[in-house]
Formats: structure tokens, C-alpha cells, sequence
């Protein structure tokens, strides 16, 4: 039997322990001298489940082993020669029952059509895949037909505005200069997201094949590719990516024997999250601080040192080989009409499956959270969904049956945004979770516009005093008045949707933002200031233990008889109530 093993060795993977258990299948192949091709990969999406182990036979029957320990290798490969594999670990098997098989079934992967498959830093691997077919055909291709097929394909900007793709090619197309530019976009900041560094991780040659494919269609000679530098192993493999491009002559002069030249550079971001924005990514990859100018001009008419520039994002680029190779009508036989294709996204949070999916467009929320993602982590139910980042905004239970395209989210008041999915129970507080995104927002400004500086600021005020049970019921009001200014007043998209976690908040949780004012009461017992720690005097034995714990000497009391805790002392820290084997302190 040829047996073949992969390990996922994404950033996932690695932070949950991959790299030692791909040297314990490394020593034990040596030690028992077998024949077996062990292969590097990355993140096929089931981050919840790693470190993931997959055992190939005769490149046929397959079987993906989940959260695997070194001490495990030798009995899981033994028991899978015999034919008796240990089915506690199987998540994904092509000839099996296994746990995780409904998981991709319910997906269409598109951008995804690599990770987890091949090995990222083999060009090999790749071109195995049908990788620079897509190329090679649009070289033999008018650019405007290259164009007009992005066109046909309804393919929408995946990094969250979903402005047209084919559109803005044509916009750089058409701009009269002996010098363009395209850049993608992989300055992916907003919390809870990393589907940009998973495609990276997992397949740059699908980006970087996208990147030359659309250089070539608006008429481009250079390209950066702008990632932040938190993505150590995504700029690794994107180096070695384009190393290996150019050595195989699909990047630099002559590409592929024709008179088309394009050269392509890694430009690592200071970790701003305001650089996702284009104008301020560009004043960053030419030296300056990243701060937004305003369009217009826009950047298919004055970009990267004033000549006509193309920026897409990580996601929409890794589309663009599959549409040529596929045609655009292939492409449009998933989604909607307006929001055609699949889309990628993150899920994180309070969720059984966390992990990387990509879902054809026109999906219901509720069948990417509970089909998908397998339903809520805890047995608390679900309360809402945060979508698009701090840009975006927080989706009720209510709204559940909102389907997943670009006119649908818009009109819960979140947004799609580049894909960032972070679930909740009824152990979030709504009131808190605005309050995070809005102290990211606030911490991310540039400073350039008064609104957004100062506006956010006062904002971020009012809700810690919300949540600290200081709040008045004016603030509401004052809270609706500055998110209208704010979104009025930004220059950019980092000013313009910042209220919005806010504004969905008191829109579909207002109860919660009233019960902290007028109460002074969290009911999801998040808000530290407004807990409350009391001993249920039938329940105190007197063992002294809370007493002895407390770090600031609030709770008093003799052996043997009933303690008490000294409010205006207490500190909200909830040792004495985890301390607690009487289950004598009642927390509200």
C-alpha cells in the first residue's frame, strides 16, 4: 500500500501544537524506516479540530485525523495499515463516516479550492491543480475581453465594499498612462478575522495568479501585494510564491514567451488598521504615513505616485484563475443575481465549528451558524452575530433567516465586510461588545478627521459609563447625534461606519442598553462595575476561605459563623465566588 501523509501547518495549526507532531511522524517514519511521503499543508478550514493529520493510500482513500498529540502518531498510522483506523480521531474521511464530512459538503470552494490540499511553498503542487492554466489563456486573450468576462461574472469586491471587479479593472483600463500599478490588498485588521491569512498561508500562487492575470488586463507593469507583518508565515510562503514564479517565467520580462513584463513586490504593513483603506494603504507603500486623502481623484486615475492604480483584496484575487479557467457563467450559477459566487468567512466566537467556510452567496445566516458551524459552543442560545468587524454590526436571533448577500446584510445595518463572523450567546453583553469594537475604532484612527478623533472618543465615554451603570437615558440620544456626525463628517470608511456596532446595538438590544442605565444591572454579568457579590447567609458554613482569598479584605466574619462582604471594599474580581465550595455567594 503507498501511503502519503500531509500536516496542516498553518498558523492555526502551529499555535495548537502541528509542528511537534509533524517531527513525531518525521521520527517515526526514520525510526521504522517506512516508505512514506510526508507532505507540508496548511489550513483546510477546520481550525477547531487542529492539529489535523491527513493519511492518503494509493492517492485514493483518505482519512483527515483531528486534535492528534505526538504521543498518538505511531498507533493511528498503524491502525490505519491494518485497515481498522481509530475512529475517535477521524474528522474527514472520503470512504468513512466521519464528523466534519457534512462540514464541506455544505460548502463551494472556490477560493478555498487549495488550502489544506496542497503544499503552499511547491509551485509543483500548484501547477499539479491547474495552476497558471488561467494565465497561459488570458495571454492569448484581447484585455478587454479579459475585462468584459470579469464583467459577465458578477464578481463583487470581497475585501467589503463589493464594488464591481470587471468595473474597476475597466475604470484602470481606460486611464490614459505609460505606467500602472495593481495591488492587493492584504492589510486584514479587523478582530475575529483571518481569512485573508489563510488564503496566503495556504495558496499564494492563486492570488499572485490573479494579481498578474488582472496586471495584465488594465494594462499594468508592477504590483505590491500590501500584507501586515503580524502574517509572518503568509509573507514566507509569499516570497517563496513569487521566487518560484519568476523562475518558472511567469512573473518578470517575457511572461510565458510574450512581450508582456510584470514585476511584483511584498510591501509588510505597520499593523494600521487604517491602511485597509486604499488611499491610505498607498500613501503607506510609498513611504508616508497612512492617513486617507479624499476622491476624488480616485486610484484608477491617480494612485501609487499619481499614476492609475487597481486595488483588490486578497479574496476577490484568489477568484479570478477559477473564472477564466470556468467561465463567468459557471461562476454565476452560485449565489444571487446582485451577489454572485461564494464567500469566505472567518467564524469565531461562540461556536462549535470556528474556523474558515466558504458558503455560496444567497445562504441563510442561520445555515451558516448552525449548519456550517455546527451550532453554539455552550448551551447558553444564541443572541447575535457580529458581522463585518468594527465596521460592521451585530445581527439578532431575530434576523436569523437573512441570507448572505451584499443588498440582505445591508439592511440589518451590519455589512458583509472582508468576512469576519463572530458568534454570541446570552452571556455577551450588547452593550459591551459595542463598546469593544468602538474602543478598536477609536484607538485606529488616524486622527486626520475631527469627527472621527474626537467624535469616537466621546462615543467610547458614554458607553464606559453606560457600562459602569453612570449612564443617563440622554445619552442614547447623545450616543444616535454623534454617530450621525461621525458618519457625515469622516473622510473615509474607517470614520464612516464606525458608529455602526453602536447604532445595531441600541437598534436590536435596547432593552440591554436601558436595563444598564435605569437598572444598573448586566444581566449577562459581563459589565464588572455593575455585579454585585453577596453570601446567602443559610449557606455560609463560616470556613473563613472567601475571607482569606479576598485581595482587598472585604469580607468579614468569625470561624463557624455567617461572613459578609463589604460593598463599597468589594473590587467585582469574583475570587471569593469561584473559591466558594458551599455555593454560598450569589453573583448578579
Amino acid at each position: 500500500m503507498n501511503l502519503s501523509i500531509k500536516v496542516g501547518l498553518g498558523s492555526c495549526g502551529l499555535a495548537a501544537g502541528a509542528g511537534e507532531v509533524y517531527d513525531a511522524i518525521e521520527k517515526y517514519l526514520a525510526e521504522n524506516k517506512l516508505n512514506i511521503n510526508l507532505q507540508k499543508t496548511a489550513c483546510i478550514g477546520l481550525c477547531f479540530e487542529e492539529p489535523l493529520m491527513e493519511i492518503i493510500a494509493n492517492g485514493e482513500k483518505s482519512i483527515t485525523y483531528g486534535q492528534v498529540t505526538a504521543a498518538q502518531i505511531g498507533d493511528l498510522i498503524e491502525a490505519f495499515q491494518i485497515g481498522k483506523p481509530i475512529p475517535e480521531n477521524v474528522v474527514l474521511s472520503n470512504f468513512m463516516v466521519a464528523s466534519e464530512n457534512e462540514n464541506l459538503q455544505k460548502q463551494k470552494r472556490i477560493v478555498l479550492r487549495n488550502c489544506g490540499i496542497i503544499n503552499p511553498q511547491s509551485i509543483e503542487d500548484y501547477l499539479a491543480r491547474d495552476g497558471y492554466k488561467a494565465l497561459e489563456k488570458s495571454l492569448k486573450l484581447e484585455r478587454k475581453e479579459i475585462i468584459d468576462e470579469m464583467k459577465n461574472s458578477g464578481l463583487r469586491g470581497r475585501g467589503g465594499a463589493g464594488f464591481p471587479t470587471g468595473l474597476k479593472w475597466e475604470f484602470a483600463y481606460n486611464a490614459q498612462n505609460d505606467k500602472k500599478y495593481i495591488v492587493c490588498n492584504a492589510d486584514e485588521g479587523d478582530p475575529g478575522a483571518f481569512m485573508d491569512r489563510s488564503v496566503l498561508e495556504g495558496d499564494p500562487h492563486s492570488v499572485i495568479e490573479g494579481m498578474i492575470i488582472g496586471a495584465f488586463a488594465i494594462g499594468a507593469d508592477e504590483g505590491y501585494i500590501y500584507c501586515r507583518a503580524e502574517y509572518p508565515l503568509a509573507i514566507r510562503h509569499l516570497k517563496k510564491a513569487i521566487v518560484d514564479a519568476e523562475a518558472e517565467g511567469f512573473l518578470g520580462d517575457n511572461i510565458l514567451g510574450t512581450n508582456f513584463k510584470f514585476k511584483l513586490h511584498i510591501k509588510e504593513g505597520a499593523g494600521a488598521f487604517v491602511c485597509g483603506e486604499e488611499t491610505a494603504l498607498m500613501a503607506s507603500i510609498e513611504g508616508e504615513r497612512g492617513m486617507p486623502r479624499i476622491r476624488p481623484p480616485f486610484p484608477a486615475q491617480s494612485g501609487l505616485w499619481s499614476k492609475p492604480t487597481n486595488i483588490n483584496n486578497v479574496e476577490t484575487l484568489a477568484n479570478i484563475a477559477w473564472i477564466i479557467l470556468n467561465g463567468a457563467s459557471e461562476y454565476k450559477k452560485y449565489g444571487t443575481e446582485d451577489s454572485p459566487g461564494t464567500k469566505v468567512f472567518a467564524l469565531a466566537g461562540k461556536i462549535k465549528n470556528s474556523g474558515l467556510i466558504e458558503v455560496p452567496m444567497g445562504i441563510p445566516l442561520k445555515d451558516v451558524i448552525y449548519g456550517v458551524g455546527g451550532g453554539m459552543k455552550t448551551e447558553k442560545p444564541f443572541k447575535g452575530v457580529q458581522l463585518g468587524g468594527p465596521s460592521g454590526g451585530c445581527v439578532p436571533a431575530s434576523l436569523l433567516d437573512t441570507t448572505v448577500d451584499y443588498a440582505s446584510i445591508n439592511k440589518t445595518g451590519a455589512i458583509m465586510g472582508s468576512g469576519g463572523m463572530v458568534v454570541m450567546d446570552t452571556g455577551t453583553c450588547m452593550v459591551d461588545v459595542a463598546k469593544f469594537f468602538l474602543d478598536f475604532t477609536q484607538k485606529e484612527s488616524c486622527g486626520k478627521c475631527t469627527f472621527c478623533r474626537i467624535g469616537t472618543k466621546r462615543m467610547l465615554e458614554i458607553l464606559t459609563k453606560i457600562t459602569e451603570g453612570k449612564g443617563k437615558i440622554e445619552d442614547l440620544q447623545k450616543l444616535e447625534e454623534l454617530s450621525e456626525n461621525i458618519i457625515k463628517g469622516s473622510l473615509c470608511g474607517l470614520g464612516q461606519t464606525a458608529p455602526n456596532p453602536v447604532l445595531t446595538t441600541m437598534k436590536y438590544f435596547k432593552e440591554e442598553y436601558l436595563e444598564h442605565i435605569k437598572e444598573k444591572k448586566c444581566s449577562a454579568g459581563v459589565c464588572v462595575a455593575l455585579q454585585k457579590y453577596e453570601i446567602i447567609a443559610d449557606k455560609c458554613i463560616g470556613c473563613t476561605v472567601c475571607a482569606k482569598k479576598c485581595p482587598v479584605n472585604a469580607i468579614s466574619g468569625e470561624v463557624k459563623k455567617v461572613h459578609f462582604i463589604n460593598q463599597t471594599e468589594c473590587i467585582k474580581c469574583g475570587i471569593c465566588f469561584d473559591v466558594c465550595k458551599f455555593n454560598a455567594i450569589n453573583k448578579s
